[in-house]
């Protein structure tokens, strides 16, 4: 390590005094004047953990569905997926290390990490929209040239297309070519293949309107435009030539605010979706003839492919595990369905991607969302082999047609990540397939009355959770508190969580009615207010 350079280098991107930051699920996220340091210190942690698998390291610039003014950094392992958590570690030690002890601590994670120096090293980059990403992408392309590291600078991409890339580069090419071209001839040919089977008439059906979120997606569905069939009519809204990113619009906004987004017009009954701002997260609505509102979430969206899987997997005959993750944020109704109607085991994990990813490795075929509409569909490798095999080798019509339909839905999927344009046509695929509308797709079940809540505390460490943050094990009395307060009312359940970045505590609470679901997280919130040390005045309702 050549520490003249270290030294000369870190001086361009000095660490403000007294600024401490947390790597967490999302990477860092600050406001962007605060990150200069950090995204050079990731440039050189991604060199060290490159070093450390012998494999590419992709690395992020994006804020996903945060305001404008702020960025973030996150790391892609290389597989395509979330870095290491002992690696999170790491990240955190470099980032909040003063300018001084930057080589030492360095030398720490080498130590820690078995890192050989002399080994080669490669980092893929990619950047959102916002004004701040250029220059910040710059500062870890320093941060990589210090170490020596070899990268490849892919400019404006989504968040699941640099994970793709990462993924096609380690797997020699096995998971697609590393371009964007690769890509979008990946998704488009799986897509054309999977809709020529369809039989479903009039073309209002693949009329689609896409809220961009004024960001990278806009970009990206535009250049894949040419990729599609004449008959795939897409419409794309807040493309980020008038308006701010995430202003109003986005994923995270209508699933907040459950409205229709700013710029963009509703006719009844028409099919709307809306990505986040870095195209990983997708949430689909529509306006009945009255002019109601409906949102169809992400356990919705997890509920339309487990059904589509579903039947493909009981015409193949072959006895493929499958099932759906979710956290406790999911709509207690869709569990229902899922459990009793579809007959899929559901699995309830902890709150965070890693973790709903992780679960759904478990399975040959695990289907997981959040709620907020990010997820996406894995398969194992033995069933992914398996179907394949059935495509070229069965001899039974049904069956094979069945695989040939699995196997493209395979090839649609971004298996690393959650992907707004991948998740999209998939889900075009299946109502094309199923001959299903909106409203029909809207009616498998209907979502209980649900109220999120949050409530300021001095710390929030005084929680704390156990049976997938579902009940709370301190402080004392609480969990009691909250079960007499569920027993009021009907269908109902409710849960606290602190916050993984701020100190506030979490309340979801759920019921029969809006009414009663307000009055459970109100009181809910007293409880909180009152047991585990909230800060100003008690929550009003």
């Amino acid at each position: 390590m050549d520490s003249e350079a270290l030294r000369k280098y870190s001086a361009l991107h000095p660490k403000p005094a007294g600024l401490t930051l947390q790597y967490g699920t999302a990477g860092f996220r600050s406001r962007a004047e605060q990150l200069d340091h950090v995204v050079f210190r990731m440039g050189l942690l991604a060199i060290l953990r490159s070093k450390a698998v012998t494999a590419t390291i992709g690395v992020m610039v994006t804020a996903s569905h945060n305001p404008e003014e702020d960025n973030g950094v996150k790391l892609v392992d290389p597989l395509g997926e979330m870095l290491h958590p002992s690696w999170e570690e790491y990240a955190t030690q470099l980032a909040n290390a003063e300018d001084q002890e930057l080589q030492k601590v360095m030398t720490e994670i080498c130590q820690k990490a078995a890192v050989n120096l002399h080994k080669d090293a490669s980092v893929f980059i990619g950047r959102d929209t916002r004004p701040s990403s250029k220059k910040l992408s710059q500062s870890v392309i320093d941060g990589i040239q210090v170490l020596g590291g070899q990268y490849h600078d892919y400019g404006l991409v989504t968040t699941p297309q640099l994970h793709y890339l990462v993924c096609c580069q380690n797997t020699q090419g096995q998971y697609g070519k590393a371009t964007l071209e690769g890509y979008y001839e990946k998704l488009s040919k799986a897509f054309m293949e999977l809709i020529k089977q369809s039989h479903c008439s009039g073309e209002s059906q693949r009329h689609l309107k896409i809220d961009c979120a004024n960001g990278i997606g806009a970009l990206k569905l535009s250049e894949m435009k040419p990729y599609f069939p004449q008959e795939v009519l897409i419409h794309i809204y807040n493309d980020g030539s008038k308006e701010k990113l995430n202003h109003l619009c986005g994923a995270d906004f209508v699933k907040v605010h459950q409205k229709p987004p700013g710029g963009l017009d509703m006719k009844p009954n028409e099919r709307c979706c809306s990505f986040d701002g870095d195209a990983d997260r997708i949430v689909y609505y529509y306006k009945d003839t009255a002019g109601h509102f409906h949102l169809i979430d992400g356990d919705k969206i997890a509920t339309l492919i487990s059904i589509f899987l579903k039947e493909l997997l009981a015409k193949v005959k072959q006895n493929f595990k499958m099932a759906v993750v979710q956290t406790a944020y999911a709509n207690g109704n869709s569990t229902r369905y899922l459990q009793e109607t579809l007959k899929v085991p559901v699995h309830c994990v902890k709150t965070g991607v890693k973790h709903l990813h992780h679960k759904a490795q478990e399975f040959d075929v695990g289907v997981y969302f959040e709620a907020n509409g990010h997820g996406t569909v894995l398969f194992s490798k033995a069933a992914e082999t398996k179907i394949r095999q059935l495509v070229k080798e069965e001899k039974d019509d049904e069956k094979r047609e069945a695989a040939k339909m699995l196997e493209n839905m395979i090839d649609l999927i971004n298996q690393t990540v959650g992907d707004a344009i991948s998740d999209m046509l998939v889900i075009e695929a299946i109502l094309a397939l199923k001959g299903l509308t909106v409203q029909q797709w809207d009616a498998l079940y209907a979502d209980l009355p649900n109220r999120l809540l949050k409530v300021q505390v001095a710390d929030r460490r005084v929680i704390d959770t156990t049976d997938a943050e579902r009940r709370a094990l301190t402080p004392p009395g609480l969990q009691e508190k909250i079960d007499a307060l569920v027993k009021k009312y009907k269908l109902s359940r409710a849960f606290v969580r602190p916050s993984g970045t701020e100190d506030v505590v979490r309340i979801y609470a759920e019921a029969d009615t809006q009414e009663n679901a307000d009055a459970l997280a109100h009181e809910v919130s007293l409880a909180v207010f009152h047991l585990a040390g909230g800060k100003g005045a008690p929550p009003q309702p």
